[in-house]
């Protein structure tokens, strides 16, 4: 039987690898469609409760959907929500920051050393089981009722979070894929470069898109406790003047706040995660 010409088999394979990258976009694309359709739907239905419980019980103790746009809207208008959500939008970035970076360079370092690892294990797991609430106090002690408290306690809340998911993926590193790298020539500084780093880059996002929402609700109960601005402290403020529409109001953009955050992490590990297959990507984004 003739073979058939290689320029015809050549086109035929890029024609099929053409198919089936359009097949896997096309299916992430429905994919994409649905989960968006089906978190509209609860964001609905969240919303019909929420308004029948403001019926049932009284605008008094659960204000109604409305109410809490029209404030939200008015808020923003006038600049005061806008001002009190930046100032706790900069504390809980500035503790994300503060706290994550050296979270997620630290089992990186000590890839090398496990001995000291296993020293400090027990420091690191009593310090992530302890109340990061009970700090509060202590840091308002040290650093005043400025921002330096709040930032402070987000850091320490973000920190362990993003460490153990972090000590989680250099855990994870196959150790034959060191070897290979070393049997060919490979220095310290190319197998951390190559191989450990991007092998816990999907394990570091997992922990920051975990402590993101950890740290704006750090950040928000360090203004309950001691503080004149920010989201906190409007709930404060609600609840001693029984204006549970300001109450709500707050928490809303609290929760805008958290998506913002959520969304900034998710392109940035897209970013870093361009190397990965579009449907692993995916897959973990819940997309």
């Amino acid at each position: 039987m003739p073979e058939p010409p290689i320029g015809v088999g050549m086109s035929s394979l890029d024609e099929s690898r053409h198919n089936d990258a359009g097949s896997l976009n096309q299916n992430s694309v429905v994919g994409a469609l649905k989960a968006h359709r089906d978190q509209i739907l609860v964001f609905v239905i969240l919303i019909v409760i929420w308004q029948l419980l403001s019926w049932r019980l009284g605008v008094y103790w659960v204000s109604s959907p409305w109410g809490v746009l029209s404030r939200f809207v008015a808020g923003i208008l006038d600049g005061d929500l806008l001002i009190n959500a930046g100032y706790t939008f900069t504390e809980a970035i500035s503790g994300f920051l503060l706290g994550a970076i050296p979270a997620a360079l630290l089992p990186l370092a000590l890839r090398k050393y496990p001995m000291t690892t296993a020293i400090l294990d027990p420091v690191m797991v009593g310090g992530y089981g302890a109340p990061k609430l009970a700090l509060a106090p202590l840091f308002i002690l040290w650093f005043g009722i400025g921002i330096e408290s709040k930032v402070a306690l987000v850091a320490i809340t973000v920190f362990f979070i993003v460490y153990f998911s972090t000590l989680s993926g250099v855990r994870a590193l196959d150790t034959k894929l060191v070897q290979m790298a070393q049997v060919m020539g490979a220095n310290e500084r190319d197998v951390a470069r190559h191989i450990v780093f991007p092998g816990a880059v999907p394990y570091i996002f997992t922990g920051l898109r975990i402590a993101m929402p950890y740290s704006i609700g750090g950040a928000v109960i360090a203004e309950l406790l001691s503080a004149n601005r920010g989201l906190g402290y409007l709930v404060q403020l609600g609840a001693m003047n029984f204006d549970t529409t300001g109450i709500f109001t707050a928490l809303a953009a609290v929760t805008c706040i958290v998506a913002l955050g959520n969304w900034g992490v998710d392109i940035v590990e897209r970013r870093l995660l361009r190397w990965r297959p579009v449907a692993d990507v995916a897959m973990q984004a819940g997309t």
